[in-house]
């Protein structure tokens, strides 16, 4: 494990690399190299081996650096962040700033990852996170403010990720209540919070992004789902991304805290596709309600129209399904 992600430094410029060389960059022999090109397997990588010339990865990866990021940002951001680690395996971005907030750690810490072995959306299901294909990224923040104050904090966050996505030149992205940004009616982030603390106090939320970047086509996902660079059609510097990400989840929290939703209800009304369209709420008691959404509210429960009128319905275990 220890030597998998040197190795890859050396291949992500996508060209041949001999056994020879590979071996003198790394200290070891050509046996122990085929050993190590070998593994990455177990991270889905697609490697090329050509006899006479050596091997390459299928195309060329950025990988997350932490100074590059870091000196991205904007200072304002970068003064804000307590701390940002980035790590190549981990089971979870999310669940990894959880257990450090339960430990007491400050706000403001961001964790990135190049893969996930048990990435989580919402309600329990899996986010599928190949190796330097994606962003995943985890931002914990503690709030002065109580739990019930807090209702709309996953709306803001999905206009944040709109505003990082406009920034990168995608501006035809739209918002599905409650978490998740679509582009064509495919899936293209999703967002995941967690909650720890008293729900008449202080709390600490760890919020998670799961953004395609570059999803390879071979990964089995139970849904449509997109991928930024396919949407640019150009690639994507996952670095720039990462800090752009960071730098409006930010600005939109520290918003948020002053202003609470009211200050991203036009915007997020701007982006919503489910809007005066006919949709489908899954309810936690495996009821179906079928209406047309009406918008959100003030604190960022859904509105659904049926034939008995508009009915709230707050963030929480409910799932949206847009009709045809």
């Amino acid at each position: 494990m220890q030597q998998r992600y040197p190795l890859l430094r050396i291949l992500a410029d996508g060209q041949f690399h001999s056994g020879v060389a590979l071996g003198a960059a790394l200290g070891m022999g050509r046996s122990a190299v085929w050993k190590h090109l070998h593994a990455l397997a177990e991270w889905d990588i697609d490697l090329h081996a050509v006899p006479g010339k050596g091997y390459r990865l299928a195309r060329p990866v950025e990988l997350l650096g932490h100074d590059l990021i870091l000196n991205t940002l904007p200072p304002t951001a970068a003064a804000t962040l307590s701390g940002l680690e980035i790590h190549q395996d981990i089971d979870s971005t999310n669940r990894y700033l959880m257990n450090k907030a339960r430990l007491g750690a400050p706000s403001a810490q961001v964790c990135l990852a190049e893969r996930q072995q048990a990435g989580r959306g919402r309600r329990g299901r899996d986010w599928v996170s190949p190796f330097g294909a994606n962003i995943y990224l985890s931002l914990l923040w503690r709030f002065t403010l109580n739990a019930e104050s807090l209702t709309g904090l996953g709306l803001v966050v999905g206009v944040a990720v709109n505003r990082a996505l406009h920034e990168a030149g995608l501006i035809d992205a739209g918002l599905k209540w409650p978490n998740d940004i679509l582009w064509q009616n495919r899936k293209l982030a999703g967002i995941l919070l967690e909650m720890t603390g008293e729900i008449s106090g202080p709390c600490a939320v760890v919020i998670g992004v799961g953004l395609n970047v570059r999803m390879p086509a071979t990964q089995a996902i139970d849904q449509p789902w997109a991928d930024l660079e396919t949407a640019l059609n150009r690639p994507v510097s996952r670095n720039q991304l990462a800090a752009s990400l960071i730098q409006h989840i930010i600005h939109a929290i520290q918003e948020f805290e002053l202003h609470g939703f009211n200050g991203f209800a036009q915007e997020w009304a701007q982006h919503d596709l489910a809007n005066g369209k006919s949709v489908a709420l899954h309810l936690p008691n495996q009821a179906t309600v079928n209406g047309i959404g009406r918008g959100v509210d003030a604190s960022g429960a859904l509105l659904l129209e049926d034939h008995n009128g508009v009915h709230h319905y707050p963030y929480g275990e409910v799932s949206l399904r847009l009709m045809p």
